[in-house]
């Protein structure tokens, strides 16, 4: 079903040394859908999938594709699932039965592939894993698919399983903190965190009493990511940046601006106008406090990598902080080439952010990744490049 994207990183001669028992990123990997829409696709295929005959909605998508910047997504959804299931595009359907049960294999299979890839990059056997964290909010189950995962990678029966569910945007970097706490607090370990995400849950006929639905059908794609995290590497591992530090905070009386919940009909999303306003009014601070731990003051002497949850917010963030243009390149090339993947993008970030700090023989050694979600949560980690 999947297309695994695994651009190994070639072996180079490690630049510095990772800190004594300091978690580090060993491996990533990532997965899509076979199924690859370009944007230019997008309008006509959805107008005709929702069997929508209203000129002005269809309008309004077109001004919101051209303006989010993603060139190409992949999706799980597909004319083969719309043909066996029109209700999925049947307004006020209960289809959550239907819906899971094409989701719940789904994100599994994409997790377990983009494991497969950051597996063989870090040049261990699966045996070795000690812990896995998974991370979605596109399915509902018990037991939950870290269990699956573990299972169809051959994981030992007594790895340790962590659960994170519908936390949004913000997963992947919550999924790295919970990692990287596992890495330093329990010797040796080392821990496969998975991400896996698809709008399916989500995919339903415009409504104009719905228009954020519009957003993310313009937004959103699918996809799943993986990293292998572990502290004090040996030999065939090959760490290529340090997680320094972290941290997590929600802004007081914000938890409207991101509101997101399940019905019979699938989950439902509403997004603040005010989201980018917000979080550029409080990520000078929020930075801060990640950049105390270093020597560095200026925010253009750090790397980024930062979820792009739309262009508004990364443009925000880059006139707030005075960022020189490139600084969030890396992020804007994810969006652009995968659309808002959730939890998974800030993984697609770091892979590229891996392959400039390369080309530069090693670049600025200290740097950021961010992620926002509902809350609104900031989640925050210092990184340092090795």
């Amino acid at each position: 079903m999947s297309k695994t994207n695994n651009n190994r990183a070639s072996r180079h001669h490690t630049q510095r040394s990772a800190t004594p028992g300091k978690a580090t990123l060993l491996a990533l990997g990532k997965a899509f859908p076979k199924h690859v829409i370009p944007q230019e696709c997008l309008v006509e295929g959805y107008i005709r999938d929702t069997n929508c005959q209203d000129p002005s909605i269809k309008e309004k998508l077109e001004r919101l594709c051209k303006t989010t910047t993603v060139k190409t997504r992949y999706t799980v959804m597909s004319k083969e699932i719309l043909d066996a299931h029109p209700e999925l595009a049947t307004e006020g359907t209960a289809t959550i039965k239907q819906r899971l049960e094409l989701t719940n294999p789904a994100v599994v299979q994409m997790a377990v592939e983009a494991s497969l890839a950051s597996i063989k990059e870090w040049g261990r056997s699966a045996t070795d894993i000690t812990h896995i964290v998974y991370v979605s909010s596109s399915e509902i189950r018990l037991p939950g698919g870290d269990l699956y995962v573990a299972t169809q990678l051959g994981l030992r029966n007594d790895v340790n399983r962590i659960m994170l569910y519908f936390l949004g945007c913000y997963g992947g970097v919550t999924g790295l903190r919970v990692a990287k706490d596992i890495a330093e607090n329990n010797p040796g370990s080392r821990v496969l965190l998975t991400t896996s995400e698809t709008t399916l849950l989500g995919f339903r006929p415009p409504n104009k009493s719905r228009p954020y639905d519009l957003v993310g059908a313009a937004l959103f794609g699918d996809g799943a990511a993986a990293a292998i995290i572990g502290a004090d590497p040996v030999c065939p591992e090959c760490p290529f940046m340090e997680l320094n530090y972290a941290i997590q905070q929600f802004l007081p009386g914000t938890h409207n601006v991101i509101d997101g919940y399940l019905s019979e009909e699938g989950i439902n999303f509403k997004l603040g106008r005010d989201l980018p306003q917000k979080i550029g009014d409080n990520i000078e601070e929020f930075c801060k406090k990640l950049m105390m731990k270093t020597d560095v003051k200026e925010y253009n002497d750090l790397f980024w990598a930062v979820h792009p949850g739309g262009p508004a917010i990364l443009n925000r963030m880059e006139s707030v902080l005075k960022l020189n243009e490139e600084k969030l390149e890396c992020s804007r090339r994810a969006l652009m080439d995968y659309g808002n993947v959730s939890s998974n993008t800030i993984f697609y970030v770091m892979e590229y952010m891996r392959e400039e700090l390369k080309k530069k023989g090693g670049g600025e050694e200290w740097g950021l990744a961010l992620a926002f979600g509902p809350g609104i949560t900031f989640e925050g980690i210092l990184l340092r490049s090795l």
